[in-house]
């Protein structure tokens, strides 16, 4: 990971708008140095614990209806075709 993109992960947690996976995640850490401004330290179970959000899951699927019949139109109730003249 680019140090850019942590930084930007840690502003937007800091924030409350990091959004991983459609949840909203905040990110624990710590940030040293006599003003605050030393090296970021993130515990390893924080780190473990984002890339089990990032983590793919395989999603069950859905079952869907069968596609509808040619002949039956949902919601018309006339006979289809041209008009007897």
């Amino acid at each position: 990971m680019a140090v850019a993109s942590l930084y930007d992960w840690l502003g937007q947690s800091d924030r409350g708008l990091l959004v991983i996976r459609g949840r909203p995640v905040t990110i624990s850490y710590l940030q040293g140095g006599p003003q605050g401004q030393g090296r970021i330290r993130i515990e390893a179970g924080e780190v473990e614990r984002l890339k089990d959000l990032l983590r793919v899951r395989p999603q069950p699927t859905r079952p869907r209806r069968p596609p509808a019949r040619r002949d039956s139109f949902p919601g018309i109730t006339v006979p289809l075709g041209r008009p007897d003249c």
